[in-house]
């Protein structure tokens, strides 16, 4: 895995941060000097140190390199400069309307199931939709905050009902690896290690080859991997979508993620219309 941008006890000026960021992103100082009009040059001196840059400098070279909102914050102080985005926890008052707003969300998408997940993957409002897929999950999972990575892929989860494990484990474990970089987050990272060490439970096939879908006509669902899972003694195949905030303000709002599941065939849909 790559690694994150910054270790405990290196370097936390905001010259080596933004080196390290620009890195991560494979850019040169070049080519990051074309993004941010501005020259080689002067990307140079700021990543030594011959010079500070101002905050909007600051700003304006995170979102260059597309930094997360939380580390843009880190980005600031490192400058000397305060954070620019708050980060509120989602049960304070001031999240009233926006918990309110996905709870709506939710509801309006029942019978299908939806969720809303955190940075870490840690669930933070679900609907009946979702709880119709927990049957027979370990009560050790469920507890909050309860872990949407760590719910799919434990041998006590809903692994062991997954049609086409081998598949939709290396899809979550390559989505995880991918934020994780994209984030330089040392949490992730963690998860990550945790989940893709669970061992894979009996009948728990490899990955199939790609474009292929374990038990099923290649050309079944070209255009997106669904999950197989069986419920209450039928096959249930859904294809999922995530949507985030556009421009958001806040550490928190930045790193929430809505996730849906699709019926992905009309035996998954017209099952899911008599559940609901």
């Amino acid at each position: 895995m790559t690694t994150a941008v910054t270790r405990t006890g290196e370097d936390v000026s905001v010259g080596s941060l933004l080196r390290g960021w620009r890195k991560l992103r494979g850019v040169t100082q070049l080519e990051l000097a074309l993004r941010a009009d501005s020259s080689a040059r002067h990307i140079s001196f700021i990543e030594t140190g011959r010079s500070t840059p101002s905050r909007s400098m600051v700003l304006h070279l995170a979102e260059r390199l597309d930094v997360p909102v939380r580390d843009r914050n880190s980005l600031l102080v490192a400058a000397g400069y305060a954070p620019s985005y708050p980060e509120t926890p989602l049960a304070e008052p001031a999240m009233t309307t926006l918990r309110a707003g996905l709870e709506q969300l939710l509801t309006a998408y029942e019978p299908l199931p939806a969720l809303v997940m955190d940075g870490m993957y840690d669930v933070v409002a679900a609907n009946d939709g979702v709880r119709m897929l927990l049957e027979g999950v370990s009560g050790h999972l469920l507890r909050p905050p309860m872990n949407a990575m760590r719910l799919t892929l434990h041998p006590e989860g809903l692994a062991p009902r997954i049609r086409n494990l081998g598949e939709w484990r290396a899809h979550l474990l390559e989505r995880m690896e991918r934020q994780a970089a994209l984030r330089s987050s040392d949490a992730l990272h963690r998860l990550y290690e945790e989940v893709a060490g669970y061992p894979v439970p009996d009948g728990g096939a490899p990955a199939a080859p790609a474009g292929r879908t374990d038990g099923q006509d290649p050309a079944a669902h070209p255009y997106a991997l669904p999950l197989r899972i069986e419920v209450g003694g039928r096959v249930l195949s859904f294809i999922s979508t995530a949507t985030t905030f556009n421009t958001p303000m806040d550490v928190t709002v930045s790193e929430l993620a809505v996730e849906t599941f699709l019926p992905a065939d009309t035996e998954t849909a017209a099952a899911l219309r008599t559940a609901g």
